[in-house]
């Protein structure tokens, strides 16, 4: 194994993180879980050995290790995309080192547009699958073999326990969430309509800019993990409106209770 990962590790645990349980990572104007959080320590990512640095101006790039329902929540406040200038290697090294810091789950939140007409913005969808429209994998290369297997199986990238127990807690909180399959392209421009057309035809019910490298990297690890996507704007191909990040972002914060919470009530069930 590289000696970056321990070397960030070591780091981590020097500060006071300790056999963190739960990792959890935030997307474009997500934040809310955060400030249910028993906060122990916040980290800047700018000041952690080999992290690469959040320039998206709604990701505040804090990692902030803390405790809900004692359970030890190690969460990233802002991730990492390929359109900011970051390899895939950068882009999920953060949670090659929260596993090896002793996270047994990982979950992940997005802001991304809808495909399926059915549905509408500010609704949750819960990812059951993905479509990888990336020009690389965070994977290629030579393999880690400390991490996991050279050609690991992806029949089944998001934990199907996680997944049956955030349905069943949507159904307590009285939330829509729906089911459906995550599109991840490489940004940062939004798509054409011809592009949501291609889209909605290879099976994708959203689509969005990350987690899906994330998960890769997590799938590698034998990490279960589970992904949930608040709809920001709606991409119909015939009705296409331009759609700016203000007005994503607006969207996201207002949904982002509903997601936080079931997020929370899952961390207390772990």
């Amino acid at each position: 194994m590289t000696t970056t990962f321990e070397e960030t590790a070591s780091f981590l645990r020097s500060k006071g993180i300790d056999n963190p349980e739960i990792g959890v990572v935030l997307g474009t104007g997500l934040h809310k879980i955060a400030e249910a959080i028993e906060t122990i320590i916040d980290i800047p990512y700018a000041s952690i050995p080999n992290f690469p640095l959040s320039t998206v101006e709604s990701h505040s790039g804090i990692l902030t290790y803390g405790t809900y329902k004692e359970k030890k929540v190690l969460l990233m406040k802002g991730r990492f995309h390929f359109y900011e200038g970051y390899n895939y290697q950068q882009i999920v090294f953060p949670i090659r080192v929260m596993k090896l810091l002793g996270i047994k789950t990982l979950l992940l939140s997005n802001a991304s547009g809808c495909i399926n007409l059915s549905w509408k913005k500010g609704e949750l969808m819960l990812l059951d699958d993905h479509i990888n429209l990336h020009i690389d994998n965070p994977l290629v290369g030579k393999n880690i073999e400390e991490f996991g297997t050279r050609f690991p199986d992806l029949s089944a990238p998001y934990d199907l326990l996680l997944n049956q127990k955030l349905i069943a807690i949507a159904k307590q909180q009285n939330t829509a969430l729906h089911q459906g399959v995550y599109a991840s392209i490489p940004g940062p421009n939004l798509e054409t309509k011809a592009e949501y057309r291609y889209l909605k035809i290879i099976g994708a019910d959203a689509v969005g800019m990350s987690t899906v490298p994330e998960v890769i990297a997590a799938n590698h690890m034998g990490l279960p993990c589970a992904a949930i996507s608040v709809l920001t704007d709606e991409c119909d191909p015939d009705k296409l409106k331009p759609v700016s990040l203000a007005e994503i972002i607006a969207v996201a914060e207002a949904a982002d209770k509903k997601l936080s919470n079931l997020f929370l009530e899952l961390i207390a069930t772990l």
